[in-house]
């Protein structure tokens, strides 16, 4: 194949959304390495920091996804005060130990249909031989907080 031929084809490569996820997480890693530079760091600032960055996220989405976020993040941190708030991808997270454990995905984050509730492969959510990791969410019933408020107890388990 010639010069010629080869660039005339086109690569569209990532969405605009991917692109965007990724230079947030570019800048999630930009910022934890200034904070981790800081000398006497502490945890407490860490989980302080990543706090306000979660409620910034949320605060920035559009209805509904930010009150499903809302209230997911309040369930999380009720059911798993050990969990640090955390942006990841630019998406509300929550770790342990500097590992993602959860993960709230906006449908408006990528143009899905629904939002999803994630969780990690360092979840214990383990069942058999085949498990669920993603929820989709399209309201919160009492129901449903009840059952994420366990998913995430026994992800931590």
């Amino acid at each position: 194949m010639n010069a010629a031929k080869s660039s005339a084809k086109t690569y569209e490569g990532f969405a605009a959304e991917e692109r965007a996820a990724m230079k947030d997480r570019a800048n999630e890693l930009k910022a934890a390495g200034r904070r981790g530079s800081r000398a006497g760091q502490a945890n407490k600032a860490d989980k302080t920091d990543g706090e306000s960055e979660v409620l910034a996220k949320l605060a920035e989405m559009d209805e509904p996804d930010r009150v499903l976020g809302e209230r997911l993040h309040a369930i999380i941190k009720a059911s798993a005060p050990s969990l640090s708030p955390k942006t990841w991808y630019g998406m509300p997270a929550y770790a342990q130990d500097g590992k993602i454990i959860c993960f709230f995905q906006p449908a408006q984050k990528f143009n899905t249909r629904y939002a999803t509730l994630g969780f990690s492969d360092k979840a214990n959510l383990d069942d058999g031989t085949m498990w669920p990791t993603t929820y989709a969410l399209t309201e919160l019933t009492a129901a449903d907080e009840a059952r994420i408020a366990a998913l995430v107890e026994q992800a931590l388990s």
